[in-house]
């Protein structure tokens, strides 16, 4: 159905929700739109969480549904319960893995998806993602919620590159994306050591940007993705493809990419509307075209 704007309108029931996560075939993850939200809940606390092949393959057909339904703006990715957002890579299923498949298969896997939690390497999606943590946070579950654009932890959680005992290597982003997270002393410090570290140091060291009481982090998340869809989301979501397309460039470079997505949005009718309604000192209310 479309609104005035022309544009389409998902605002979804439950059912239809469901009807989503029977058409992708999920089992280790629950899907659930919600308005412009999609939540995406890990499914398998038994194991603390721990994404396998199967987690990570439902986790890749989400992003991608995610990234593609033009009605939903942001989502919220956390884990089943309370205990644990991610503790990492299953080991009992990497060993199968790693002894069983074949260095290109293992290669295939990484890159071409699906990768480690479905959205750590080879798809880009520049819809904002907020990471819910809401417990243990560990190894790949690091490299989970780093892939994430935003993150708030509840006061329980912990966190550590705790693979380091058992001479399990960064395969999905902690030796990339954290160094620009927290600077790379720090990075260091923690791929180094291994050690536990809690939701206050995480915030102290910029790994979160915000910590909340356990009750409250689902409706904090909320309320922060509510806020966020009520922005126009053209300007926004080039901002954030500038942001992570730019790590690695020299600055001449990366001010010539944001010149160049900047442009992207000049013939979408809010680039000038939403100027307009500030020198006219009217509500701006954007069509959300992108």
């Amino acid at each position: 159905m479309k609104n005035g704007h022309g544009r389409v309108s998902t605002l979804l029931t439950h059912d239809s929700s469901r009807r989503t996560a029977v058409a992708l075939k999920l089992r280790k993850v629950d899907y659930t739109k919600k308005g412009h939200l999609a939540y995406v809940t890990i499914r398998n606390a038994e194991h603390e969480n721990c994404l396998e092949e199967e987690v990570d393959h439902d986790l890749w057909k989400v992003w991608h549904d995610f990234r593609d339904d033009p009605g939903l703006y942001v989502a919220i990715l956390t884990g089943e319960g309370t205990k644990s957002f991610c503790a990492g890579s299953d080991l009992r299923a990497y060993v199968e893995r790693i002894a069983n498949r074949s260095p290109e298969w293992n290669r295939r896997r990484a890159h071409e998806g699906p990768n480690l939690g479905g959205i750590t390497k080879g798809i880009a999606v520049w819809k904002p993602i907020i990471a819910a943590i809401n417990g243990y946070c560990l190894a790949g579950g690091m490299e989970l919620a780093m892939a994430c654009d935003i993150r708030i932890a509840a006061d329980h959680a912990k966190f550590g590159v705790v693979n380091r005992r058992w001479n399990v290597g960064a395969e999905s982003g902690l030796t990339q994306r954290l160094p620009h997270i927290v600077g790379l002393g720090v990075a260091l410090d923690l791929l180094i050591t291994g050690r536990w570290f809690d939701a206050k140091e995480a915030y102290r060291i910029n790994f979160v940007s915000r910590v909340v009481k356990r009750t409250r982090l689902l409706d904090e998340c909320t309320k922060l993705a509510e806020r966020i869809c009520e922005y126009p989301q053209s300007s926004l979501r080039t901002d954030k493809e500038a942001c992570i397309r730019g790590l690695g460039l020299t600055l001449e470079e990366g001010l010539r990419l944001e010149n160049t997505l900047w442009n992207t949005n000049l013939s979408l009718p809010d680039t000038l509307d939403g100027p307009k309604a500030f020198i006219a000192k009217r509500k701006f209310v954007p069509t959300q075209e992108v």
